[in-house]
């Protein structure tokens, strides 16, 4: 179907061409991919950030506080499965790009089985030591009730966000990211409709948020599982996925799962080095009180609302460089890549300077008093300046994920978060820097890895490595 000239997405691409952003005819169909999952992203991290403004209007900072310290774990839960599905993505999208659909649906398999089992150690941790975990971080004793009792009524989401995410990356390997934007993102609204429910109608405290993000990660499960399984929707432009989770025998496939480890461990390690950074940087915002726990915890929480564009951007890298990589098409893989790095920092500086300006207004949401205002609009900042490094560390990383390149990506992580953000907040408990050693760790730790791992992309050794998997793609 020809494009006509006065298309608005044409028009724009024809301007971000000529402004030597990104060529018009990668715009549109990064844009395609994108899109939706810019608005999966944005519900999926709007429904922590809607809950803990209405533990803060319910409840207050001790209640925000307790909700941070849950949210931390809750954030591992998330990255694991981001690590695993980043695996996925990356081997999904080679295979369909390359035309072996089956060989797909047996990676997508191999990966739901792989969740399920990460998932239920998981589970059991929450609902045997909820309590221990909480306390660990230096919560006091009001914030620790709150955030035990979060905890544990989150614990069956873990399951179904896992499993979520699985999904939402098979369709983004195969680029139907409309199906799972349209399933999250009335996830979300269900989740604000029930939170809101629970908290305020039934007066159920931080137990109705956990209830309500629970039941509605669950509904999410339920309609992305039937796309899995290949059973149409017969409606909404909502379709089946192409790659469905097959149960032919045998349901386990060593071979498959062997490299499907391979690709996701340095990813899940990369992502877990992401997540765990947030524990210690928790007990040091616990040594200045729970106003600067929830402080620090809102800016976190906007920081994700911004990264939102990540989980287009990133994603449409993988597996736009993926997809191209499967067709043995290198140059143009690479092509998609720097394009899509150079459109995201145009985004993400926009993004950045609108949340600067708005820093106080958006730190009322959370908070009332004037030392809460000033002390979490202080953070609002510092985390928009911080989530560019983000913006940069996301694509960049989705380039090299997209081929199968994950270990040097792991690395970056590390370094980023462990010998540069985390000294860095140490340090501000034992010198006058206070606080300002978490302004300076939230800048480390996404600029640095986002350095690293585009000095990585801009390599091209990436090329090399994708080289082995298609090499060995075809054999069953």
């Amino acid at each position: 179907m020809s494009i006509p000239r006065d298309d608005p997405v044409d028009a724009l691409g024809s301007l971000l061409d000529r402004w030597g952003i990104i060529a018009a005819e990668r715009f549109r169909p990064t844009l395609d991919l994108a899109w939706p999952r810019i608005v999966t992203g944005f519900a999926i991290m709007s429904k922590q950030t809607a809950d803990l403004a209405m533990v803060g209007i319910a409840i207050g900072t001790a209640g925000t506080a307790g909700l941070a310290f849950a949210l931390g774990y809750w954030s591992i839960v998330v990255l694991l499965g981001l690590g695993l599905a980043g695996g996925t993505v990356s081997l999904v999208s080679q295979n369909y790009g390359g035309g072996r659909t089956d060989r797909a649906s047996r990676v997508v398999t191999q990966s739901t089985l792989l969740a399920a089992g990460m998932s239920l150690p998981i589970m059991g941790l929450f609902v045997g030591f909820a309590p221990e975990l909480i306390a660990v971080l230096g919560a006091e004793p009001e914030s620790l009730r709150y955030g035990t009792v979060y905890l544990l009524y989150v614990t069956p989401a873990v399951l179904f966000e896992t499993l979520n995410l699985i999904a939402s990356r098979t369709y983004t390997g195969v680029g139907d990211t409309f199906t799972e934007m349209v399933a999250r993102t009335g996830g979300a609204v269900l989740n604000v409709v029930l939170s809101a429910l629970f908290i305020f109608g039934l007066d159920m405290g931080v137990a109705g948020v956990a209830l309500g993000t629970t039941l509605s990660t669950g509904a999410v499960t339920v309609v992305l599982g039937w796309g899995m399984l290949g059973r149409s929707y017969g409606g909404l432009g909502m379709e089946p996925s192409p790659v469905p989770v097959s149960v032919s025998e045998p349901i386990v496939d060593a071979a498959i799962v062997r490299q499907l480890l391979e690709v996701s461990a340095p990813e899940i390690g990369r992502r877990l080095a992401q997540g765990l950074v947030v524990f210690p940087l928790l007990w040091v915002a616990s040594s200045f009180g729970p106003v600067v726990v929830t402080a620090f915890e809102v800016a976190r929480r906007v920081r994700a609302m911004i990264n939102s564009v990540n989980w287009g951007m990133s994603l449409a890298s993988s597996s736009l460089v993926g997809q191209r990589l499967g067709a043995d098409e290198e140059e143009e893989a690479g092509a998609y890549g720097a394009e899509i790095i150079r459109l995201a920092m145009v985004i993400y500086v926009l993004l950045a300077a609108v949340v600067i300006l708005f820093a106080s207004p958006l730190a009322e949401l959370f908070v009332s008093g004037p030392e809460e205002i000033a002390a979490t609009a202080a953070f609002i900042g510092v985390a928009a300046v911080s989530a560019v490094g983000l913006g940069l560390d996301g694509t960049a990383s989705g380039a090299l994920v997209g081929a199968g390149d994950t270990r040097w990506p792991f690395v970056a992580s590390l370094l980023g978060r462990y010998v540069f953000a985390l000294p860095a907040a140490l340090v501000g408990l034992v010198t006058p820097l206070g606080v300002v050693g978490l302004y300076l760790a939230l800048i480390l730790e996404p600029f640095v890895p986002g350095a690293i791992n585009y000095g990585l992309f801009r390599s091209g050794r990436w090329k090399a490595v994708s080289r082995r998997y298609r090499s060995g793609a075809g054999s069953d």
